[in-house]
């Protein structure tokens, strides 16, 4: 067996690295031929070359974007690339969506990145030699997007298993054997250290300017700021909620509570070399919902630090217009993730707006009236019943009362136990067609619950959604809105929560004036904050990064994710007709599909891929609970 055939057969060992195998990827990403044909010299000794060996790096980082699925990974083919809707906010309680429940996505997929982690090995290896044919900065920046991109896969990596073998070398088969190639785990510490390591590597090698899809110096202390921060609260929050087991015994996962200040300090002075470089986006109209609407379509944000662009002509479009709307506003698709009223109500309790101080539901002679008075931050990022979309109106309705008496807790308790039952004078239905008197049971929007193709809680997302598109564009693969992988905002949250973990006076100053940009940006500026606790920066990360996959990571880091997700039900806000009145009433009603989510301890951590257990005995002992 030839050394290509052995590579194919054998695939990864341990760290995961055999010679050539991540080199053969990317030459054929690069469209040439393999390493045996093509000379270190063919591409390092040219910019196209380097530049194309980059793109191939790039091309392969594992952003969780539009087509991210937290159970089948990062998809780069169509197989299920179009299910937008398997977002992980759908795990989280930001949004009830297509999950049986949060094991669906908890426990992995076998991500083991070693392969492009060779790739950018091999380049921090083999460019130097060739530095004489370029400028030294052009040199430097180009070794400086190599540790930046090696960094964002240990993170990836990290987050997800704790301590993971480090390899800055490239192994070779069959100049190594094999148990020279059975890389050991390292302790989680070391990786989180290495992380920022190569991340002070790329911002003191890289230019301050770059494309929008590649790294700069101030790019790589954003990513920075986002690890560090999450090392820091693995360090302060990680022993708790935790199963114990030997590989946190040995410290492969877990990180000693001493050690958090330094991440959190490493956090906090990242995030403050941002500053000057990237800007909130506050375009000049006064509307503050558009604006914030318009920050995730502009193309020319100056709040946009790392962006992953999209388009049909090359095959990657993505779908989520198609998917993440109700069919009616759309060219085919289907929704299936829906925002909560648990999310919603971040912004402060609804009962208020729909519940008279005696019980009695509110009546809304239109349902867009619920809107009033919301923050502009909250209307940008959730559909709400009576909103609209290209010409067409969230028609949103769970059915129609005949006549409407009474208090609304009497009226849940007594006779809507069942999402699908109700009292004699309550018409619901699982169909668009059916009508009462002329009126629509149910909206086109929803509500429905023999399906999950409408909302399932009154709500649809708003975040990313095109409403520039006409409907004929809004099909499967004809997205091509950026996703934008790091933003100012972020930058800011990270420094806030860093801040206030480091817990100085200054520090506390620091992270209220972050914070409180934000807020001004969305409209909140009559609500500007003057004090903080850990919950009210944790309150306005998850306001601020609804829907980025960052929640998601959040609980799970903040070693609250059990508690969140203990046996928990989600509610909706759900509208009714009440035909004998002409007038709507709200009522809060759990989900339509009454999903329970729970999280197991020991899902903080994924379980190592058992096929590279398989491989490298060293990799072992693997995670608590596995």
């Amino acid at each position: 067996m030839d050394r290509i055939d052995f590579i194919k057969t054998l695939g990864t060992l341990g760290a995961g690295m055999f010679g050539g195998a991540a080199f053969l990827s990317s030459c054929n990403k690069l469209n040439v031929a393999p390493l045996n044909i093509v000379n270190d010299a063919d591409i390092f000794s040219n910019e196209n070359g380097v530049t194309a060996y980059l793109a191939s790096i790039y091309a392969t980082l594992p952003i969780e974007d539009f087509i991210y699925e937290p159970n089948n990974g990062f998809m780069t083919n169509d197989g299920g690339r179009w299910q937008c809707f398997y977002q992980t906010g759908a795990l989280d309680g930001e949004l009830v969506g297509p999950y049986g429940g949060t094991g669906d996505g908890a426990q992995g997929f076998g991500f083991w990145p070693y392969d492009h982690i060779r790739t950018a090995n091999y380049m921090l290896e083999t460019l130097p030699k060739y530095k004489n044919a370029f400028t030294p900065q052009q040199v430097n920046q180009w070794m400086g997007e190599a540790y930046f991109c090696r960094a964002y896969f240990y993170f990836a990596l990290a987050k997800r298993y704790g301590g993971v073998p480090i390899v800055k070398t490239v192994q070779n088969y069959p100049d190594q054997s094999i148990s020279e190639l059975q890389v050991p785990r390292n302790k989680e510490e070391d990786v989180w250290d290495f992380i920022g390591s190569d991340f002070d590597n790329a911002y003191s090698m890289l230019p301050g300017t770059s494309d929008r899809s590649r790294a700069n110096k101030y790019v790589a202390v954003a990513y920075k700021s986002r690890a560090m921060l999450y090392a820091g609260t693995i360090a302060k929050y990680g022993s708790q909620n935790f199963v114990a087991g030997e590989a946190q015994q040995k410290g492969f996962v877990g990180i000693p509570v001493s050690s958090a200040t330094k991440f959190f300090q490493a956090a906090y002075d990242a995030a403050k070399l941002v500053e000057g470089n990237y800007s909130l986006y506050e375009n000049e109209i006064s509307d503050k919902v558009q604006n914030y609407v318009d920050l995730f379509l502009d193309q020319n944000s100056p709040e946009n630090i790392f962006v992953r662009d999209y388009s049909i002509a090359s095959g990657t479009a993505h779908s989520w217009d198609a998917t993440m709307t109700c069919r009616y506003m759309t060219a085919d698709g289907l929704s299936r993730s829906y925002p909560t009223l648990d999310f919603v109500e971040r912004w402060g309790s609804l009962s208020s707006a729909i519940t008279n101080p005696d019980g009695t539901p509110i009546r809304f002679t239109d349902r867009a009236n619920i809107i009033n008075g919301l923050e502009p931050r909250l209307l940008a990022t959730v559909y709400f019943p009576g909103d609209t979309l290209r010409g067409l109106t969230f028609d949103i309705q769970r059915g129609i009362y005949k006549s409407f008496s009474g208090d609304a807790v009497s009226e849940l308790n007594d006779n809507l136990t069942s999402p699908n039952d109700g009292p004699d004078n309550l018409i619901l239905s699982g169909s668009t067609d059916q009508t009462y008197n002329g009126k629509r049971v149910i909206g086109l929007c929803g509500i429905s619950t023999n399906g999950d193709d409408l909302t399932r809680t009154g709500f649809y997302v708003r975040k990313y959604i095109n409403y520039k598109a006409p409907q004929s564009a809004c099909g499967l693969y004809q997205s091509t809105q950026s996703w934008i992988d790091m933003r100012y905002a972020e930058v800011l949250l990270n420094r806030a929560e860093a801040a206030l973990e480091l817990g100085t006076s200054d520090m506390k100053t620091d992270a209220l004036n972050a914070l409180n940009q934000l807020r001004a940006r969305a409209g909140g500026n009559q609500e500007l904050m003057s004090t903080l606790t850990i919950d009210t920066v944790r309150n306005e990360r998850a306001k601020e990064l609804a829907f980025e996959h960052h929640y998601w990571w959040d609980i799970r880091r903040w070693r609250i994710a059990d508690q969140i997700l203990d046996n928990s039900k989600f509610y909706g806000l759900l509208p009714y007709y009440v035909a004998d009145e002409d007038k709507y009433i709200f009522l809060k009603q759990i989900e339509t599909f009454q999903r329970v989510y729970t999280f197991d301890k020991r899902w903080y951590y994924e379980p190592l891929p058992g096929g590279e257990l398989g491989k490298n005995p060293n990799l072992y002992p693997n995670n608590p609970g596995y």
